[in-house]
């Protein structure tokens, strides 16, 4: 049977779940929760597991950073079977009362990234799926966690955000930057644009929820509070999203 390109991986290897989160090293740290786990794939920045919760055949796959990498691992997810995806992972904070430690559910993402201009106009909204969206809901009320929902901003450039006075292009940067603020935009991260555009184009259900390791608008605002690395609790949520998912088909 042909593997995918990318992610080497084919059709029987995977669940119809799949908890997509950047980093390499945490998938195998998330497949702990599933039970009977296993290793499918390794291949550059792609590593697959795949396991049971509930029952029920579910998957995770590291994605890498930005929307490029995300993409191509949803479109080959795709073509193995899967058709409701979790996006995991850490972003900063932008509205002030998104603190270190929170969780944030995005409701929508603020395209401003190009991944995404190449499957849909730039008119088209990027939104979760509302089925998902509420399982994480639930999976934070459950596990008594501090979380917001709503819109988050998607970038390609890292830097582009944290250095912005560098930039050639600042004006554009700081400018919209502030135009996120006025909005109550809560937080800043890499992929959720580009995968609910890809998710709405291929006909599939995604959401995401990120652990806040920090909030620059509040450090600059002289709020004192550490920053977080622990993602323990947004990978919880999106498990107990899943579980929640099966019981309700």
């Amino acid at each position: 049977m042909d593997k995918q390109f990318h992610l080497q991986i084919s059709k029987g290897d995977i669940g119809k779940y799949v908890i997509l989160p950047g980093d390499p090293g945490r998938c195998e740290k998330i497949a702990g929760y599933f039970d009977e786990p296993r290793l499918i794939a390794q291949n550059r920045e792609f590593t697959t597991y795949t396991g049971y919760i509930s029952g029920e055949k579910v998957s995770v796959t590291s994605t890498g950073i930005g929307g490029p990498s995300a993409a191509i691992a949803m479109e080959e997810l795709v073509a193995c079977g899967a058709d409701t995806f979790i996006r995991i992972g850490t972003c900063g904070g932008i509205n002030l009362k998104v603190l270190a430690g929170d969780c944030v559910i995005a409701t929508g993402a603020v395209r401003h990234e190009g991944t995404s201009r190449e499957y849909a106009p730039i008119e088209y909204p990027a939104v979760s799926d509302f089925d998902v969206t509420e399982a994480l809901v639930y999976a934070c009320k459950k596990n008594n966690l501090r979380y917001h929902c709503g819109v988050v901003q998607c970038k390609d450039s890292f830097y582009g955000q944290h250095n912005p006075d560098r930039m050639p292009v600042s004006y554009e940067l700081l400018n919209k930057w502030e135009a996120w603020k006025r909005l109550g935009v809560l937080a800043s991260e890499m992929e959720s644009a580009a995968l609910f555009t890809v998710a709405a184009s291929l006909g599939v259900k995604c959401g995401s929820v990120f652990h806040v390791i920090w909030n620059q608008e509040r450090k600059l605002k002289g709020f004192s509070e550490e920053d977080c690395y622990d993602t323990d609790n947004a990978i919880k949520v999106s498990v107990e999203a899943i579980r929640h998912m099966i019981a309700g088909k």
